[in-house]
């Protein structure tokens, strides 16, 4: 096992109300879409306080159906509140639960040919412990330079610096 394919629980914090919910277009009998066809989604930039090293790490997902390196993130539920599908995407991918905090940029590509939009939240891992799936095989607690490095797609990568930026002093890495 990889070091950074750490697996204790992290320490409890207390979950922010969600969102409002956009009102949800027709799709399919399970995802969400707008009305333009652009399929919706949810992710966490999911954190904690390293347990080997001052500083945090990020959570990174691999999963072996596209065999990348990803923020936890998944399509939303048909009327799903994107905040509440980002927070079950984390859960269901790390098993984590998380708290989460400021809202990131959206990260908007074309995916299958269609539009697909991902909103993100910062969020930090509170109880659970990983457990490999279909969809996920393995994650990664990296600091947030080898996150960055380690993600796949570069539409990711500005989520790290977008996560540091919104913590409050002192939460950061240490130089």
């Amino acid at each position: 096992m990889d070091p950074a394919e750490h697996q204790d629980p992290a320490t409890a914090a207390s979950a922010a109300p969600a969102s409002p919910s956009p009102s949800p277009a027709p799709a399919s009998a399970s995802a969400s879409a707008s009305a333009d066809g652009t399929v919706r989604a949810a992710g966490c930039v999911l954190w904690r306080r390293s347990p080997r090293s001052p500083g945090l790490e990020i959570c990174l997902v691999h999963r072996p159906k596209y065999d990348d390196w990803s923020h936890p993130k998944g399509k939303l539920e048909r009327g799903e509140d994107p905040l509440a599908g980002a927070l079950r995407e984390v859960a269901e991918e790390t098993g984590y639960a998380a708290a989460p905090g400021a809202e990131l940029p959206t990260v908007r590509y074309l995916s299958d040919g269609r539009p697909k939009e991902v909103r993100y939240w910062a969020a930090a891992a509170t109880t659970g412990a990983f457990a490999p799936s279909d969809e996920v095989d393995r994650i990664l607690w990296l600091a947030p330079d080898e996150a960055r490095a380690r993600l796949t797609r570069p539409l990711d990568r500005p989520l790290v610096d977008a996560l540091l930026a919104t913590l409050p002093p002192g939460t950061g890495p240490c130089p």
